[in-house]
């Protein structure tokens, strides 16, 4: 049985039927389904399947092509009659479709997506404009609270010198050899051997790039270096100057001497001279 069965499954009955096997075949075919009742039920099974099938979806052709058909076929065998004289024009069954309608709807898509995304470059560019701004805003607020802690910072200074009584303050007026008016402020420490220059009080033209103002102290006859500064009228600070030992000076003075200073003074550039 089981051989049986596995002919049956191997698809050889179909193929009987349809023709499309050899003659050796088909012969076994035969042979099998007079031995084997079960064989014989499975090929008029088929059979019989196709011959519905065949039924079902058979096509009627059509007038004029049976008319053809058989007036060649009486034709080849020497019959002259026409079964139909008139023939019809094969009819093109072609439907034609009406051509599909563009949606207006992708358009409108399109533009309000375009205007949306010119919309959003404009806004960013707002955008970035402004955090530009804020930036540069930001930046200059840095700025005037770095000069307003440098100014407070300065400002403590200025009281920490004044509130000191240990400082004194010398006013050194101008020389001959000085403009009218000339001027600067010093305050001395001899206790904490310190020296400032108030820049805001020096009243002396604006030196070159190639001289400086050279601050002298004039100890027992001899004069000590005290530094150098430049004289710029934006300056507002107290300049701390070099440190001096001695406990009591003769006078100060200020010269105006090649940049970086001397190791003695230029007696005819000196600007301002002063004593306690």
């Amino acid at each position: 049985m089981e051989d049986i069965k596995a002919y049956i499954e191997s698809g050889i009955l179909e193929l009987y039927v349809l023709g499309d096997i050899s003659p050796e075949e088909k012969l076994q075919v035969e042979t099998m389904a007079a031995k084997h009742p079960a064989i014989k039920a499975e090929l008029d099974e088929i059979e019989r399947s196709m011959e519905l099938y065949a039924e079902h979806n058979a096509v009627e052709p059509a007038e004029n092509l049976r008319s053809r058909v058989l007036n060649s076929i009486l034709t080849n065998f020497g019959d002259d009659r026409n079964f139909d004289t008139k023939t019809e024009p094969v009819k093109n069954n072609i439907i034609a479709l009406p051509a599909p309608k563009t949606s207006s709807f992708y358009k409108y898509a399109f533009a309000a997506c375009l205007a949306l995304l010119i919309a959003s470059g404009i806004a960013l560019m707002n955008l970035y404009s402004k955090l530009q701004e804020s930036n540069t805003q930001l930046a200059a607020l840095q700025i005037d609270k770095q000069h307003f802690a440098n100014r407070v910072n300065f400002v403590e200074g200025e009281l920490g010198i004044l509130r000191d009584t240990s400082f004194k303050f010398l006013k050194l007026n101008g020389t001959p050899h000085a403009p009218a008016g000339a001027a600067v402020t010093i305050a001395w420490s001899k206790d904490k051997h310190k020296v400032m220059v108030d820049m805001a009080s020096v009243k002396m033209p604006v030196n070159d790039k190639a001289h400086q103002y050279q601050l002298w102290a004039i100890v027992a006859g001899k004069p000590v270096d005290l530094g150098v500064f430049d004289a710029n009228p934006d300056s507002t600070d107290m300049r701390e100057m070099k440190t001096i030992a001695a406990l009591k000076t003769d006078a100060f003075a200020v010269t105006l001497e090649p940049r970086g200073g001397s190791i003695n003074p230029t007696m005819d550039q000196m600007m301002v001279l002063g004593k306690f």
